[in-house]
């Protein structure tokens, strides 16, 4: 319980009542989680838990074209970063709803971050909270320049990266791995007729052996296509206008970010599962496997009475089967 939540050894409340078997007492260990997220070390489920989970490592290694984006520095790769972190924490901090990762109408930002995305009146470096005005494109995680950059590429967006990060990590179908022997995306042939990214994903599909995946995946990414390589939004694509339409597997087709939202949302036990389950593999420190799913259903039938907040959540997570006992060995 310490370790999930804490990272860390557990207390002398925790061990006394461990040690003197009252752990399981109706109500303690209830008690006990609700005071450990109360806890500040229970931050690591922000630093540690989400940024696994949403990739955020990954900026680190990041580097994009200091040609085509000259203003992008170490500066804002940690805003980028913060800005998620402190998101999430606030789902902690007021016992959110995970949905509201998908539609949150504020965000954090310093002088950087806000200055990057067109925010003006906003100075220092420190961060503090600010709000989306109605229908802002930057509502949720899909506004955030954390997730956007660590989805691209140095030079340009990848509707690939950012439609298997959407199955991945949102809907839990993560998309089959490539074949052998993959053609390399097709650039523009010359600077007089630039293609869209649209446009050449469209060609990458032509090959049989490419449209395996790519339908699976590009279409949820090129709903993205209004933000480019490191978040900015944009409208048009050289000199023509950004096409974001796109669709989820099995869904009906929607419009960029905003329709992405609300297909997500009209089946958000699905996000929620998604979420349980990066839960429980990040408490138990093991991949899931068919026998975990029933626990994972019953985590998000719990949490669903709740709204979905993290904290009924992480409780459904140690009140799980796979939570309480170990697995035989034999």
């Amino acid at each position: 319980l310490s370790f999930f939540l804490w990272a860390s050894l557990p207390d002398d409340s925790l061990l006394d009542l461990a040690a003197d078997g009252r752990l399981r007492a109706p109500g303690e260990l209830e008690g006990q989680v609700r005071r450990m997220l109360a806890d500040p070390r229970a931050g690591t489920l922000t630093t540690r838990f989400a940024a696994q989970w949403l990739h955020l490592p990954n900026l680190d290694a990041i580097v994009p074209d200091s040609r085509q984006f000259p203003d992008f520095d170490d500066n804002l790769r940690q805003g980028f970063r913060r800005e998620t972190e402190l998101l999430f924490q606030s789902l902690l901090d007021e016992d959110r709803s995970v949905t509201d990762l998908l539609t949150a109408d504020y965000t954090f930002v310093n002088e950087r971050v806000a200055r990057h995305y067109g925010v003006p009146g906003i100075y220092g470096d420190h961060f503090r909270r600010i709000a989306w005005p109605a229908g802002s494109q930057r509502a949720g995680l899909f506004g955030h320049g954390s997730i956007l950059t660590v989805t691209s590429y140095a030079t340009r967006t990848s509707p690939v990266l950012r439609g298997k990060w959407i199955l991945e990590n949102l809907l839990g179908a993560p998309p089959p791995p490539p074949p052998p022997n993959v053609p390399p995306l097709e650039e523009s042939p010359s600077t007089t007729d630039v293609m869209t990214m649209r446009e050449r994903m469209e060609a990458h599909r032509a090959n049989p052996v490419c449209a395996v995946c790519h339908k699976v995946m590009d279409p949820a990414g090129l709903s993205m296509e209004n933000y480019d390589a490191i978040g900015r939004w944009r409208d048009t694509e050289g000199d023509k206008p950004i096409d974001a339409a796109g669709s989820l597997p099995g869904g009906a087709a929607f419009e960029g970010v905003a329709g992405l939202r609300k297909a997500l949302l009209e089946r958000p036990e699905v996000f929620v599962g998604t979420v349980a389950e990066k839960l429980l593999v990040y408490a138990l420190g093991r991949g899931l496997d068919h026998t975990d799913a029933p626990a994972v259903r019953a985590i998000v039938r719990a949490a669903a009475e709740r709204n979905y907040r993290l904290s009924e959540l992480v409780l459904g997570v140690v009140r799980s089967t796979p939570f309480q006992m170990r697995r035989s060995q034999s």
